[in-house]
């Protein structure tokens, strides 16, 4: 009754400010507006500069006048405006649980959730709007386990810093998987002002391992219930976020609302838009007990140092107890606890507004909470079903979700200016090493590209791979752009064993690749394929930093080191870990060459042994690899003897070599100073050889090139001359720095060049 009588006063007070404050001004403009007893026109076409009644000090009046009406009409606007949401929000406040809905401004129920819909419904300065200090950090929780959740998370995280002005604190409970993906996707990604602190999800199991749970999420999806214990001790507030949530404005609005909650509230929940707590959806369908329709859990609002002092996990673990003796498990993993722990002790929540949280799950009543775009804040995708839900909108909101999906995160490095940001060693590093560079140097782009951190997302899907205990196994490794994807399925018909792949792709790139993936019965056959996404930047092809991150990521103690274009013989998998236990490559240094054809055919019977091979070469079906453009790349093989060798035997090392190689998981990286096209292969067998590999050539394995259109990069070298004056340079400079490195030995390199 209280609330009901204040409103009433503020309606009158509203009411009479806009009737009596124009009066009043407009009598004292009238009075102000007569000199000597007579009226001093307001319009310019009246004021005549020659007059004698026309001074200086009548015309500034005059204007100061004129933008006084202004400032009182505006005014006035405003007063109207605030007026007439009172009206029209007043009688579904007075209807109360009576007639519940979904209002733009929904609260607590109380006088403050309609002078809160008041200040949110117009950018007027009359009210006081909660705001985030410019430089105040944000925390986010999310609680992420796989593969799948850790791509979900990216295009969550993508919103929330497209549209921050915060610093931002994210607190990831993540397991291994997760957190060995996300650890190295937002150390490379470098977004300033963003700090990530991961927690163990896997130790915190025994937390709620006792709790049985029918929904998909699993045991992580408990896990928001023990985040009071959890999250550091000096932690006051955080938000909570499914990982199927995505943004449509300033997370920092939603921090704001933290300055609403009164009293034991220390909960900020959006009520659940479907009638699943109802118990209304199907016959004998039995819920949890809730109040009212109950709340949804995809976004919380937590007050952790109260829930701290309120015993929170004493709380929920009662509740818990209690419920499942008759419950026996939950259905909707977390929610279904806090919804019957708010049951008990409804005064913990303080009700979101609706549009922080609209729910697209089957059923939904989330229509209702918004009648335009700009109604929306924060879109969630709470179904099994995702994208593919029935929703009156939800073409829209899949084209906003796909927006960010599909957004260049590189845009997102953005500083936030006034706001100091801690200090980085790998990016104060970096920065030195690129103003140590010749801005005016005609190669400039060629250096600059071996400092350029490229964003990586490692295992981009489902990676499940134990390597065989007899320490033999074998992971091909070989890189790829958009354009030779149609090579991977071929390559895993002919090779079964582990594939380490790093695939150079735009944002919208990696979601077609997904897509394409996801679409062949062969690739989502394979487990055994870790495809990690290395994002484009710049304008080279970064060719050794996709082999070094392919190298980086195998399981196994030996690697075939190959290129995406070649086909491997089959049954070379298994070839290949008998030759590592016939050559002893666990306790000698040894590169084991595959030798490497080509064919002009695009359809190709392939040769199923050696002597098929051969026949093919003898008939001109086969030719040795490169031998019409590049001899010297392959000759050290010695193909010659290869047609009769059944042995393995050795080759030496000479200008220019870069046959692909079977080697120990420890051997030297790529050099990354070379991008696009050239040497790129040839310095790394340099290396291999300065550092004394010995080189064998196997005698009964092949791999064959498979005909395509020349890439971009080629085409760069062969019609661009200067890209081949700094390829030149950046290979002298590679040969003095293994001059420096491996002294008087490598003094061969040198002379090889010269005489080559």
């Amino acid at each position: 009754m209280l609330g009901i009588c204040r409103g009433r006063r503020k309606f009158l007070a509203a009411s009479l400010t806009i009737l009596f404050v124009p009066a009043v001004t407009w009598i004292y403009l009238f009075a102000g507006s007569f000199e000597d007893g007579k009226p001093v026109s307001l319009s310019p076409l009246e004021s005549q500069p020659h007059s004698p009644r026309y001074t200086a000090s009548s015309q500034r009046e005059r204007e100061s006048l004129e933008v006084r009406v202004r400032e009182v009409e505006e005014e006035n606007r405003v007063l109207r405006k605030q007026l007439s949401l009172a009206q029209s929000r007043g009688p579904a406040h007075h209807r109360g649980n009576h007639s519940k809905t979904y209002s733009m401004e929904e609260g607590t129920g109380d006088s403050e959730s309609l002078r809160a819909g008041i200040v949110a419904g117009n950018s007027s300065e009359c009210g006081q709007q909660p705001v985030v200090e410019k430089c105040e950090t944000i925390h986010v929780a999310i609680v992420c386990a796989g593969y799948n959740a850790s791509r979900d998370v990216v295009t969550l995280v993508k919103s929330v810093l497209f549209h921050r002005r915060n610093p931002l604190h994210f607190h990831l409970i993540a397991d291994a998987i997760a957190k060995q993906i996300l650890a190295t996707l937002f150390q490379t990604w470098m977004v300033p002002a963003v700090r990530i602190d991961f927690y163990d999800a896997d130790e915190l199991k025994s937390e709620v391992s006792w709790i049985p749970n029918k929904h998909y999420s699993g045991i992580y999806g408990l896990m928001k219930l023990v985040l009071t214990k959890t999250l550091p001790s000096n932690l006051e507030r955080v938000i909570v976020l499914d990982t199927d949530i995505t943004f449509a404005t300033d997370i920092a609005e939603l921090w704001a609302v933290f300055h609403k909650f009164k009293g034991q509230q220390v909960l900020g929940l959006v009520e659940n838009q479907s009638d699943w707590y109802l118990g209304n959806l199907w016959k004998n369908h039995r819920p949890w007990p809730a109040l009212g329709r109950g709340y949804n859990t995809g976004v919380i609002l937590l007050l952790l140092d109260k829930l701290r002092k309120m015993k929170w996990e004493q709380m929920w673990r009662l509740t818990a107890e209690r419920e499942l003796m008759s419950m026996l498990s939950t259905s909707l993993a977390d929610q279904d606890i806090f919804n019957a722990v708010i049951k008990q002790n409804p005064f913990l929540v303080y009700q979101l507004p609706c549009f922080w949280n609209v729910q697209l799950s089957d059923h939904t009543r989330s229509e209702q909470c918004y009648r335009d775009v700009s109604d929306l804040k924060v879109i969630h995708w709470n179904s099994p079903k995702k994208l593919r839900v029935k929703n009156k909108h939800v073409e829209f909101f899949r084209n906003l979700y796909l927006t960010f999906l599909e957004y260049d995160g590189n845009l997102l490095r953005r500083e936030l200016f006034g706001c100091p940001s801690e200090a980085d060693v790998n990016s104060e590093n970096l920065q030195k090493q690129l103003s140590e560079l010749d801005e005016d140097d005609l190669c400039y782009e060629f250096r600059r590209e071996r400092f350029t951190v490229h964003r990586t997302h490692l295992y981009f899907l489902h990676y499940e791979y134990e390597p065989a205990s007899d320490n033999t196994d074998v992971t091909l490794v070989a890189q790829l752009s958009m354009d030779r994807l149609q090579m991977l399925e071929a390559i895993c018909k002919h090779w079964e064993g582990p594939i380490s792949l790093a695939l150079y792709l735009s944002d919208a790139e990696a979601q077609q690749f997904l897509r394409y993936a996801q679409g062949s019965e062969v690739l989502m056959s394979r487990h055994n394929v870790g495809y990690h996404i290395v994002y484009k930047e710049g304008q080279f092809y970064p060719v050794n930093l996709l082999r070094n991150v392919a190298m980086k990521h195998i399981s196994t103690p030996y690697m075939f080191l190959s290129d995406i274009d070649f086909l491997p013989m089959y049954g070379l998998y298994e070839y290949l870990r008998k030759s590592v236990i016939q050559l002893d490559l666990a306790n000698t240094k040894k590169a084991l060459i595959v030798p490497a054809f080509e064919t002009l055919r695009y359809r190709l019977s392939f040769p199923k042994s050696k002597a098929e091979l051969l026949s093919m070469l003898d008939m001109g079906t086969l030719f040795t690899f490169r031998y019409h453009v590049w001899t010297k790349g392959h000759a050290p093989t010695n193909f010659a003897k290869w047609r009769t060798a059944t042995t393995p035997y050795r080759v030496e090392w000479e200008a220019d070599f870069e046959p692909y190689v079977v080697v120990r998981r420890d051997c030297p990286e790529y050099d990354r100073r070379f991008v696009g096209f050239g040497w790129n292969k040839v310095a790394h067998i340099m290396e291999l050889d300065a550092q004394e590999y010995e080189f064998t050539v196997l005698p009964n394995a092949y791999m064959i090139h498979m005909p395509h259109a020349p890439s971009f990069d080629i085409t760069k070298f062969r019609s661009n001359k200067q890209y081949r004056i700094c390829l030149k340079t950046l290979k002298e400079e590679f040969q003095q720095d293994m001059s420096r490195h491996y002294g008087f030995a490598a003094l061969k390199y040198l002379t090889a060049e010269n005489n080559s």
